[in-house]
């Protein structure tokens, strides 16, 4: 059952991830297409930096973020804070993987990532294969521990682990 607040993005399984390119708060540019030459990308937007419910999605991908590393599999998170806002929030959290800014929601839009009751950035996480397709497109504004549950699902079933 969908939940009034999950707006399901434009993009979904089976869909080819556009490609994109965004820095971090190092600096360090990330483009998908080149990251998916030797990995599976898990790509997570989220609303804001250092609220409750993002503090929660970040840390369950931190938490898990070994069994990522482990099927082969880069993190992403992505949201329009800017680069210090991801620098402060990062280290508070002793964030293991990146977090990309796309202040102007360029990346947001081309993955079809809608706002929640037209007003709050969606959240919504992609699993994104080597070969470019989407193998997971999922939504749930109320429920931010559960992205990274359905991410690994996806990944201990499709990828192949690093040996």
């Amino acid at each position: 059952m969908l939940h009034f607040l999950d707006t399901p993005p434009t993009l979904q399984t089976g869909d080819t991830a556009p490609d994109f390119q965004l820095s971090d708060s190092q600096g360090q540019t990330f483009q998908l297409y080149e990251l998916l030459k030797t990995h599976w990308v898990v790509l997570f937007f989220y609303p804001k930096d250092n609220t409750p419910g993002c503090t929660a999605q970040v840390c369950s991908f931190r938490n898990a973020y070994d069994d990522f590393k482990d099927l082969g599999a880069l993190v992403l998170g992505v949201s329009g804070d800017a680069s210090e806002s991801h620098q402060n929030f990062s280290d508070s959290q002793k964030l293991p993987y990146p977090l990309l800014s796309d202040p102007g929601g360029a990346v947001a839009k081309a993955f079809g990532v809608k706002k929640s009751l037209g007003l709050l950035p969606g959240r919504v996480t992609f699993v994104i294969a080597p070969d470019r397709s989407i193998r997971l497109a999922y939504s749930s504004q109320l429920k931010p521990e559960t992205h990274q549950q359905k991410a690994l699902e996806v990944l201990k079933t499709q990828a192949q682990p690093l040996l």
